[in-house]
């Protein structure tokens, strides 16, 4: 009997030892880091790029930029060295599709406010419109927090090639011209060296939740 309660004993050890390595392994299957993509001109849908680097593969990168924001600072992508941030195109006067997504940008400026790898971005498409002073009165009025989030107009035609060579945003409009309007629920997730990591549906609050995720997994890819 004792001899039979000792090789149940070995038995139990062995067995529990080898569990303990299979749940070990399905654990790091399971929760495997796994890079986010770096997107380029031709994995995105013809939509949503200029058909002049639609079939564009690698390389791509966001344009350098000199606008303003709204505290009339000349902002440069300088101010997101080294910063993971989220870009958007929006305007002031929107009534329809802007101020839900100037609510998703408050609840990531919320998430990351004591973050000091991530900023926002926001450009206007109606800088006619939206002056330094304009901006200002906005940002004021959502709660804008300056060291986090740039809203920032300028030369009209500067960013909307931003818009469509570099964020990828939405297709030049063949019947319009350098003043048709750009109006698009895109955010974009941008790396430190300034690439394309993600599309997000700004009005959506599921999709606000995948982007901060996604934020987490990009800063992972820091540390690693």
């Amino acid at each position: 009997m004792l001899s039979f309660f000792k090789d149940y004993k070995k038995f139990a050890l062995i067995f529990g030892f080898i569990s303990i390595v299979i749940i070990a392994l399905i654990y790091n299957t399971l929760n495997v880091y796994k890079p986010l993509p770096v997107y380029q001109p031709a994995m995105v849908s013809t939509e949503l790029v200029d058909s002049t680097i639609q079939y564009q593969k690698k390389y791509h990168k966001i344009a350098n930029f000199s606008l303003k924001n709204q505290n009339g600072k000349t902002i440069t992508q300088n101010d997101y060295k080294d910063k993971i941030y989220v870009a958007d195109f929006f305007f002031t006067t929107c009534q329809t599709i802007c101020p839900i997504m100037t609510n998703h940008m408050i609840d990531i400026q919320n998430e990351i406010l004591y973050d000091d790898d991530v900023m926002l971005l926001s450009h206007t498409v109606t800088p006619e419109i939206d002056s330094v002073a304009q901006l200002k009165r906005y940002a004021n009025l959502k709660g804008v927090n300056d060291s986090k989030w740039n809203l920032v107009t300028g030369d009209k035609k500067q960013i909307y090639e931003l818009a469509r060579k570099s964020y990828l945003a939405v297709k030049d409009n063949e019947f319009g011209g350098d003043f048709d309007m750009i109006h698009t629920e895109n955010f974009m997730l941008i790396d430190k060296k300034y690439q394309i990591r993600g599309f997000y549906d700004g009005t959506n609050s599921e999709e606000i939740n995948r982007l901060l995720e996604d934020i987490n997994i990009l800063k992972q890819e820091y540390i690693n």
